[in-house]
């Protein structure tokens, strides 16, 4: 996915295709979990990002490629290079600019609350399902909570009880937490 393949590279392989650095090009690309990359995939991943080069799979030449890279993780890379799970070199390429995001734990109420009225709209207007009320005592409930799967958990979390609410309005009892 990252490199492409060529046609006839392995078995189903019918045409060319650029792989992820390719398409980004000339842009952006955001790699998520980075830190979950093997050590096969960092090394080949450093060679793009020190010779701005890419070989697709099965390809003899090698491409050209200029791109930002934005990675995120939720992994401690430098725990992970002192285990030997992340190479060090890969890890300097990646630290230009290093932003720390907190959990929503960390955050406070109103990012919490902010957050729940952003994704009520987003799952509302995704599956047609508006919400009329969002009571004090389901905000309170969502306040209240740890969060331990960050962003992501608060997101299903909403679009579980939009999905379900049967009247559009999202009761404390629609959470599972």
């Amino acid at each position: 996915e990252l490199f492409g393949h060529e046609k006839g590279a392995f078995t189903g392989a019918a045409t060319a295709t650029p792989g992820l650095f390719e398409q980004a090009d000339g842009g952006t690309l955001f790699l998520d979990e980075v830190g979950e990359l093997s050590m096969v995939a960092q090394t080949r991943m450093l060679r793009v990002l020190n010779d701005r080069v890419v070989k697709r799979l099965g390809g003899a030449r090698t491409r050209d490629v200029n791109f930002r890279l934005i990675a995120a993780t939720h992994v401690n890379l430098a725990q992970s290079v002192a285990r030997g799970d992340f190479r060090l070199d890969l890890l300097h390429r990646l630290k230009v600019v290093q932003i720390r995001l907190p959990g929503l734990r960390e955050r406070g109420t109103d990012d919490i609350l902010r957050l729940v009225e952003h994704f009520v709209e987003h799952h509302g207007r995704r599956h047609n399902r508006p919400v009329r009320q969002v009571p004090q005592s389901t905000q309170d409930r969502l306040a209240a909570w740890s969060w331990p799967g960050n962003v992501r958990e608060l997101s299903h979390a909403v679009e579980s009880a939009v999905v379900r609410s049967p009247d559009g309005v999202l009761s404390p009892d629609l959470f599972e937490l």
